[in-house]
């Protein structure tokens, strides 16, 4: 069974889908649609635009949306998906590559849901720190033990789980991780703490958009990082993106339950190559690709 996996926020950079912008008419319309509807040129920032400019959660979100939408897009008749899933802002790329939600809808999801985070993350100052080299049991019990917000937020693969917090809070798991044992506790260049109880007020703000846009049943089932499990029905699709915001990215569990439900090869859409290099942590067999036009 073929499966299509589509990153999330880190997988920007500089010049990115300007191969697809030159190479076809359809693209360059998306794109230019994409400009409009966002009511800035957000193709002159992924094409010419610095790294640092890429790193703006209004513009990184998006970014990588278009990048990978228009891509399935353009693999037309190649892009024949048994299953699907999204690393956290992906599961929004996945559903448009999907046939559930519209190009237009997903895009507009996406830009509200990038500034309800960046609000979020203005109220108060909180990070996020990559835990690399312990099991998850040890770093949830640690981070149960801090007195401050501290959660697991990115179960990336085996040996690696992001988690998210208070500064404070981070700072404390960081020292109790590392004397746990844990090879590297690294705290990311990051705006805030994603995937923590510290997005409430995005989560809140977020839910009306997408209870008020129209979802269809996908071509086929979506695993969603929520709880890693398959859904087709509308309603469990929409109360778990709403509950995605706050809750864990639980991506180890979304390939294995993939894999045990049939999964034969992994196809990567959108910039970079980073769940590749995921998938292959969980399993080192399984055949992993990236899109290609």
């Amino acid at each position: 069974m073929k499966s299509y996996i589509f990153p999330g926020q880190g997988a920007q950079f500089a010049g990115m889908g300007k191969d697809l912008y030159d190479h076809s008419s359809t693209a360059r319309d998306l794109f230019e649609g994409a400009n409009q509807i966002l009511g800035f040129r957000i193709t002159d920032i992924m094409f010419n635009g610095t790294d640092e400019d890429l790193k703006q959660t209004n513009v990184t979100q998006p970014a990588i949306f278009l990048h990978s939408v228009i891509l399935a897009k353009e693999l037309k008749n190649e892009f024949n998906p048994d299953m699907v899933a999204g690393h956290s802002l992906g599961e929004f790329s996945a559903l448009v590559a999907a046939n559930a939600l519209s190009f237009e809808d997903g895009l507009r999801l996406v830009s509200a849901r990038a500034n309800a985070m960046q609000k979020a993350c203005e109220v108060r100052p909180s990070t996020m720190a990559a835990i690399l080299g312990l099991d998850d049991f040890t770093v949830e019990d640690i981070c149960q033990r801090v007195s401050d917000i501290v959660v697991p937020a990115n179960y990336n693969c085996p040996g690696q789980l992001v988690i998210s917090g208070t500064i404070e809070g981070i700072d404390k798991a960081c020292e109790l991780l590392l004397a746990a044992g844990a090879k590297r506790a690294l705290k990311l260049n990051v705006g805030g703490a994603f995937h923590s109880p510290l997005m409430e007020l995005a989560r809140v703000e977020l839910q009306s958009a997408i209870e008020n846009t129209e979802i269809n049943e996908p071509v086929c089932p979506i695993y969603q990082n929520i709880d890693a499990k398959p859904y087709n029905d509308v309603a469990s699709i929409k109360h778990n993106l709403i509950a995605q915001l706050t809750g864990a990215v639980r991506w180890t569990q979304t390939i294995e339950k993939m894999l045990h439900d049939g999964a034969s090869s992994f196809t990567e859409v959108g910039p970079g190559n980073v769940l590749q290099g995921l998938v292959k942590k969980v399993d080192r067999t399984i055949p992993t690709f990236s899109a290609a036009l």
